[in-house]
């Protein structure tokens, strides 16, 4: 038995990602290309730093091309299954790093068919999950004269007559070899690959030129495109998509990252200062069963959601984070203090993004790309 699992649906166990690095056949993200993207932003970003964005494809050749004035798009997308939790927040707040330092395009695909095709939910479900999404994305500051979301059931007459192309150009045995598809896929989830990866060429499509296209995204959605969209690229003439990939924030629960099928561990966008303060209070940590013992013997951040939480998100200072690990491993900071203090930056953190979320309900269709 595998001892974690890493697909577009699924994700579990204790990930080893050097492994699935050679697994994925993708390539490690080295210091100088993130040097190379810090200097043209002008500033560092933690998820750099920390090497929460660790994997990549062809990253290279699209700074290359830029460097040599050759403007690119960028595209990522949201499987709108329930509401957003602060796990989905990191390519995309990411991403606006990327959009502000290279001053691109982004178009954000919401996979409302997808989701239909694989949850027990109902189209009308999926849809108004895909809006609700939508005010979380436009929350984090993107750009509007330079973002265009869309849903794939609403823009289908568009992505229809991209992904139809790349379906030809993709065989039944391919995509079950990619995905695993068997006699009991359904026709929809068996055709969804190629309108995932039609966005890869949506820019070239609207724009009439050949635009090379990036994608920040969870390493778990890297099969549509290093098995469909990449494969199709050069049959159709145009670049392969490049791809950026970061590592899962974790559940607050022993091991596994955050899902949203799984609300005691999963911190939403929604959720008030109580379900906070629950949640975290509530959360798995390194900590030993009693406060003698943690003076003692002192906790273990290796393997604590508090303290990753703090890594990925909530603490920007670099020394901060390394003191409050050590100050863990010492026994000098109990488990329970440690809570209380990240259920404050999290709920600072959720109050402003709750704002702005509450703002985009009157800007949505300043970004939404329609036929």
């Amino acid at each position: 038995m595998a001892e974690y699992t890493v697909t577009p649906w699924e994700v579990s166990g204790k990930i080893d990602y050097e492994k699935l690095v050679k697994e994925f056949g993708t390539k490690p993200l080295t210091d100088s290309l993130v040097k190379r993207i810090e200097k043209q932003a002008g500033k560092s970003h933690l998820f750099l730093r920390r090497k929460i964005f660790f994997s990549h494809r062809d990253l290279d050749l699209v700074l290359d091309g830029f460097d040599k004035g050759q403007k690119f798009a960028l595209y990522t997308g949201r499987g709108p299954s329930g509401h957003t939790h602060i796990g989905h927040l990191v390519p995309w707040l990411f991403t606006k790093y990327l959009q502000d330092a290279f001053n691109v395009e982004l178009y954000f695909q919401l996979t409302d068919d997808e989701k239909f095709f694989v949850k027990d939910l109902t189209p009308e479900q999926t849809r108004d999950f895909a809006y609700e999404n939508a005010l979380d994305i436009i929350a984090c500051g993107f750009d509007p004269k330079k973002t265009h979301i869309f849903l794939d059931t609403e823009y289908a007459k568009t992505l229809y007559g991209i992904a139809s192309r790349v379906a030809r150009k993709t065989t039944f045995s391919t995509a079950r070899a990619v995905f695993g598809f068997s006699n009991e896929t359904n026709l929809g989830l068996i055709f969804f690959p190629a309108l995932q990866a039609a966005p890869c060429f949506l820019p070239s499509v609207l724009k009439g030129k050949n635009i090379p296209v990036l994608i920040p995204a969870a390493i778990d959605q890297d099969p549509y495109w290093r098995g469909i969209a990449r494969e199709a690229a050069p049959k159709l003439g145009y670049p392969k998509p490049a791809q950026i990939h970061n590592t899962f924030l974790p559940g607050l629960g022993e091991g596994g990252k955050m899902s949203a099928s799984d609300p005691r561990t999963a911190i939403y966008t929604t959720d008030d200062e109580k379900a906070v303060d629950k949640k975290v209070g509530n959360a798995f940590t390194g900590g030993q069963p009693n406060v003698a013992m943690q003076r003692e013997k002192g906790g273990n951040p290796d393997i604590c959601p508090v303290m990753h939480y703090f890594h990925f998100l909530f603490e920007e200072d670099d020394k901060k984070v390394e003191e409050q690990i050590q100050l863990c491993r010492s026994g000098k900071l109990l488990c329970g203090e440690h809570k209380k203090m990240l259920a404050e930056k999290v709920n600072a953190f959720l109050k402003k993004h709750r704002q702005k979320r509450e703002k985009a309900k009157k800007q949505i269709e300043k970004f939404m790309l329609r036929d």
